[in-house]
């Protein structure tokens, strides 16, 4: 099944009091890059995501953004920090014995300072917060798994089209292959006669002449090459899997192909039809630039 670079994905869930959410984005990458954007405090669980990512996905430019909501209050405790608490009230002493101020020092004179108070976060669960963020991530990436094989499989029936044009007009080149070396030398010895007028013709040296030219212009590995190209095309999109690279210097070869047949024909319906053929190659190049 082949499945494309680009999608995204998003999974949420509410798991032991805090609802996360992760979503993943890809665009086209020549190999895997993950990067992960979560909370510092969860960063501990970092590690176990990007394996999970790594198991699913093999080329792409990966995004994973977690959310974590708050457990709620029983997560933190709140206590008094003595010290600070005892350094203010004497520094509030000394302003009222030292200026004669009137003594109205009280609770809520003493929580007005923010650090009077400690406010902790609970110890948590290390592994069992990892193993709920791994859960929802797995929610993300069977969606971001299911949108990635859907542009797939479009990607593999536009490409397969392509393939068949291709296949098509290799065909016609084939077929006229042989009537060019027929009016190659059709020409020639109307030329050879237009020159020698009442001359006798030599026979042998159009023939020569004609093989010479036929030698030149003779296309029949190339469209065999090609053609065994387009089967494996065909191999590869039917195999499924992580093949984007492998279409890809398959890609080359076809290019390589039609250029050569490009640079051998001497005739310009031919021409035409391997510009067209160079033309769907283009486009079967940029739709493999998608595919994992």
């Amino acid at each position: 099944m082949i499945k494309s670079m680009t999608g995204y994905g998003r999974g949420e869930a509410t798991l032991s009091g805090r609802t996360i959410t992760v979503e993943i984005r890809s665009v086209n990458n020549r190999y895997l890059d993950c990067a992960i954007k979560m909370p510092r405090i969860y960063v501990f669980a970092e590690d176990a995501i990007k394996s999970r990512v790594q198991k699913s996905i093999s080329r792409g430019k990966v995004d994973v953004f977690v959310t974590i909501g708050q457990a709620g209050a029983g997560d933190v405790t709140i206590s008094v920090n003595k010290s600070m608490a005892d350094g203010y009230y004497a520094a509030l002493c000394e302003l009222r014995d030292t200026y004669g101020l009137r003594d109205d020092i009280s609770v809520s004179t003493l929580t007005r300072f923010q650090d009077v108070f400690l406010v902790e976060k609970t110890q948590e669960d290390l592994e069992a917060v990892a193993a709920d963020l791994c859960a929802v991530t797995d929610l993300a990436l069977a969606d971001f798994d299911a949108m990635r094989t859907r542009e797939g499989a479009r990607l593999a029936e536009d490409i397969r089209g392509r393939g068949e044009t291709i296949g098509a007009l290799t065909a016609y080149v084939e077929e006229r292959s042989p009537g060019i070396v027929a009016d190659y030398r059709a020409r020639l010895a109307a030329k050879m006669a237009e020159v020698l007028q009442n001359s006798q013709i030599d026979e042998s040296r159009i023939l020569t002449e004609a093989a010479i030219f036929a030698d030149k212009v003779a296309v029949d590995e190339e469209t065999v090459r090609l053609r065994s190209h387009l089967s494996q095309l065909t191999h590869m999109l039917d195999q499924g899997g992580a093949v984007g690279r492998k279409l890809d210097f398959l890609i080359q070869e076809f290019n390589r192909e039609a250029n050569t047949i490009g640079s051998k024909c001497n005739d310009i319906e031919t021409s035409r039809r391997v510009v067209d053929i160079k033309a769907e190659i283009e486009k079967i190049r940029e739709q493999v630039q998608n595919i994992e």
